[in-house]
């Protein structure tokens, strides 16, 4: 049961903010707040210890006072910073947590890029009618959180929860 939750709420969770974003460029909190919020419910039923969940937590912070810094200088939205620092704490200080901000630094890179050229090509998006979410040619920012999941979906499957996961059941 406990694995079902391991394989079901992290990427459910970046998916829908992922498409939240490509859709309204906004990240819902519950997304957030439901990784949190279930990793202090999953980590300790996984086996995870005391110390490891406070290893994982002071990862957090770190990638919390980053993207603080980001967010005070107009670099990264708020939604995208909650976001990344949510996922963290599934990651915890391991080489998956740098694994995972490595795929969303290029992730996030190649979807800049390719945001910037959509956005060159408006007039001849809009004469052809293909569906394109009209906040991704007007709006001035980049829906991060796209990276944020990919990068995720990327890294995830060496994190530590779904290693306790799959040595639980086998």
């Amino acid at each position: 049961m406990i694995e079902a939750a391991i394989f079901v709420i992290f990427p459910f969770c970046l998916g829908f903010a992922a498409f939240s974003d490509l859709l309204t460029m906004t990240i819902p909190n519950r997304a957030s707040a439901i990784l949190v919020g279930s990793f202090f419910v999953v980590a300790p039923l996984a086996g995870l210890g005391f110390s490891e969940i406070g290893l994982h937590l002071a990862a957090t912070l770190a990638v919390f006072a980053a993207c603080f810094c980001l967010f005070a200088t107009n670099v990264m939205g708020g939604g995208d910073a909650k976001l990344l620092t949510a996922s963290a704490i599934w990651f915890g200080f391991t080489p998956s947590l740098m694994a995972f901000l490595i795929y969303v630094s290029i992730f996030g890179g190649v979807l800049t890029l390719a945001i910037l050229l959509l956005r060159r090509q408006e007039n001849v998006i809009l004469a052809t009618g293909i569906p394109v979410p009209h906040l991704l040619l007007t709006a001035k920012k980049v829906p991060y959180g796209i990276a944020i999941a990919l990068g995720g979906f990327a890294a995830y499957p060496s994190s530590p929860l779904v290693e306790a996961a799959f040595a639980r059941l086998s």
